[in-house]
């Protein structure tokens, strides 16, 4: 009896920490990815499926002449629609170009995966495929 009871507790209890959901970092236009941006922690809401982080590149919110450009870092839980259409917003001008202002995003699955920043800019990924590709052909060729 008691056995039974203990083991309906269990599955009751692993079936509500299933329903909690997803876990993201949270933070808004932080200065960098340590402090709040890797220590604050939310349950995402039911329709939330991904973790979003966006970074900035540039100057101060307000304009100054000669003013120093820095990291903004804002990290938030979000759905596969608003990450897609903030991908393709952003993509244009995730340029990493460090004389320009720029802004990428990138979105993660998994409870807390967005702990650390990644660039989120696609134009590399094909360069350095064809790069692997040709040194691991190069390599078949004068290995064999």
């Amino acid at each position: 009896m008691y056995k039974r009871c203990f083991l309906g507790c269990l599955v009751f209890l692993f079936s509500v920490i299933n329903v909690l959901g997803l876990e993201c970092y949270v933070c808004e236009n932080q200065e960098d990815n340590n402090e709040k941006c890797v220590k604050t922690i939310k349950n995402c809401e039911y329709n939330q499926d991904v973790c979003l982080t966006e970074i900035k590149w540039g100057s101060t919110p307000y304009w100054s002449q000669g003013a120093k450009k820095q990291y903004y870092v804002s990290k938030r839980c979000s759905n596969k629609t608003e990450c897609a259409t903030t991908r393709h917003r952003y993509m244009p001008l995730c340029t990493h170009i460090w004389y320009q202002d720029w802004v990428c995003s990138d979105c993660c699955l998994g409870d807390r995966c967005n702990y650390y920043i990644i660039s989120g800019s696609d134009a590399v990924k094909p360069v350095s495929v064809l790069l692997g590709l040709g040194l691991g052909l190069f390599l078949l060729k004068n290995i064999l």
